[in-house]
């Protein structure tokens, strides 16, 4: 059936399952906590920009946060591995409500961008941590049901977000975008500490946990010889590995937009990223327990999804970014509306992939992800195809079944690769998953950014850029050369995703092996 083959035992639950309902509800609150903290504060900027001034470093409100979370994720899979995910998930989520409350009590521009790092150092603990306590909690057969219930959390997030951080502005005061993070984040904290019970793990001489209960319940006698092995942190890998995220991450971000690629800036950081991607490989080699081990990358099933996935992030870039300008720029569209036409994608992707375990358990992880993949290669492509200028149904079909299908390919390879290890080395692998998807949006926005500035230029006569043309259209000038401008970008936009797409394609059919070594529970 799919991929399902004996290979060995996983740890027991991490829970009771009378208590699991409540440790769920505080999983769904911490995720929504992430999500909407990507996108609430997007409709507030200039009412925060009017109050605190700094509009020539507002962007770093979100590249800030984006780098926070990014760089600490596979920090926190570790420790999470190391120490167990309560106190990784207790500790990040204080750290994020500490972040949010500094932030409602910002004085300056640069003072909430600092505390914004703060939340986003906390939030990369609610976003690896939920993601590996949802295969802690539940067995293979059930794992769907929870990462759907994840993927809804997350697309309604993506949708209310917008509007949530617009009202709060104009209604009541931007500073409560933050603070509202408060109650919700305490309910959330609260649940975890009183329902989540994690199972006590003797470690054995290897170093490799345990679980301390058999299946009746009774305690399993540690192995002879075995003792309680102090758990060691690797803090100069991790702090090599902060750095090097952080560099690597700030020159692909501020590349082409704070200052030219080939400007001494972009160079001096790649230059400095390189050689602390050098000095993380040395560390890490010397490590007795490294934060990014060398079986991440060795072990087919990981290293394949790791790149799928940072392919998805890749890909994602067009839609989530260029799509709404589309909209509102070729289509005329008002930005409610156009926000429509991107939000119903989060209407069929957590439905597709609750309804991908039908598929996979016929069929397998790797061939029905090929499946997903396959198809939205197809709709991407499709796109630069629509009629100019076209009606707003078109794209917003388009992307509804592009939702459809990334559901099919996102989900069982996240559920694929968590079942390919046990509890302690899931941390690890849930994190070097969403490391590399985060790290593909981060290049797309940068490398699909050049892209559509660079068209922008040559059908506008070596002029212009998005911003510039975004400015152009509101003064309502030469709109239709525009227009007709910025759809050829954003159309060139979609067929390097589509490229995008392909490459995750061939990296799992040539990369992945056909099935996936699943763990019997």
């Amino acid at each position: 059936m799919g991929d399902i083959r004996p290979a060995t035992r996983e740890a027991a639950r991490p829970t009771a399952p009378g208590r699991r309902g409540a440790v769920v509800a505080a999983l769904m609150l911490s995720m929504a906590l992430a999500a909407l903290d990507s996108t609430v504060v997007s409709t507030a900027v200039p009412q925060i920009v009017g109050d605190l001034g700094g509009f020539s470093v507002f962007s770093w409100l979100f590249s800030g946060y984006l780098l926070a979370v990014t760089v600490t994720l596979p920090v926190y899979g570790k420790l999470s591995d190391t120490f167990g995910r309560k106190p990784v998930l207790v500790a990040g989520a204080a750290l994020f409500l500490l972040g949010s409350l500094l932030c409602a009590l910002a004085w300056n521009m640069g003072a909430l961008i600092a505390f914004r790092i703060v939340q986003g150092l906390g939030g990369g603990a609610l976003q690896g941590t939920v993601q590996t306590l949802a295969a802690d909690l539940y067995p293979l057969k059930e794992r769907p049901r929870i990462q759907s219930k994840l993927s809804t959390v997350w697309a309604v997030s993506a949708v209310a977000g917008p509007g949530l951080g617009g009202v709060l502005a104009a209604y009541a005061d931007w500073r409560w975008i933050f603070l509202i993070n408060l109650p919700i984040g305490a309910v959330a904290l609260w649940l975890i500490v009183r329902h989540l019970h994690e199972p006590q793990r003797q470690s054995s001489p290897s170093g490799q946990k345990s679980p301390p209960r058999a299946r009746g319940g009774s305690r399993v006698r540690a192995p002879r010889g075995a003792t309680r092995a102090r758990a060691r942190v690797d803090w100069a890998g991790a702090l090599a590995v902060f750095a090097c995220g952080g560099v690597l991450l700030t020159a692909l971000v501020q590349g082409g937009v704070a200052w030219p690629w080939l400007s001494g800036p972009s160079l001096a950081l790649f230059g400095a990223g390189l050689a602390l991607a050098g000095l993380v490989v040395v560390i890490e080699r010397r490590a007795a327990e490294p934060i990014i081990p060398g079986w991440v990358w060795r072990r087919r099933t990981i290293a394949a999804v790791n790149l799928a996935l940072g392919a998805l992030g890749l890909l994602m870039v067009a839609p989530t970014v260029f799509l709404p300008t589309y909209a509102q720029s070729v289509l005329g569209l008002g930005p409610v509306t156009a926000g429509f036409v991107l939000s119903v994608w989060t209407l069929s992707w957590p439905l597709s992939a609750a309804l991908s375990q039908h598929v996979y358990r016929r069929i397998g992880f790797r061939d029905t992800a090929l499946l997903g993949i396959g198809a939205a290669t197809l709709i991407l492509l499709a796109f630069p195809f629509l009629p100019y200028p076209g009606q707003a149904w078109q794209p917003a079909l388009l992307m509804l079944l592009l939702g459809a299908a990334l559901g099919l390919f996102q989900l069982p390879l996240l559920v694929g690769v968590q079942s390919t290890v046990g509890w302690s080395e899931r941390g690890t692998t849930t994190a070097s998953v969403l490391f590399c998807r985060q790290t593909g949006q981060t290049i797309g926005a940068s490398v699909f950014g050049a892209v559509a500035n660079g068209v922008l230029a040559a059908r506008l006569g070596g002029a212009g850029d998005l911003d510039s043309v975004t400015r152009a259209l509101a003064a309502e000038t030469a709109p239709e050369a525009v227009r007709d401008a910025v759809a050829s970008a954003v159309h060139a936009v979609y067929l390097g995703a589509a490229c995008a797409a392909a490459l995750a394609f061939l990296v799992l059919l040539f990369v992945a092996p056909r099935r996936f070594p699943v763990l019997t529970e």
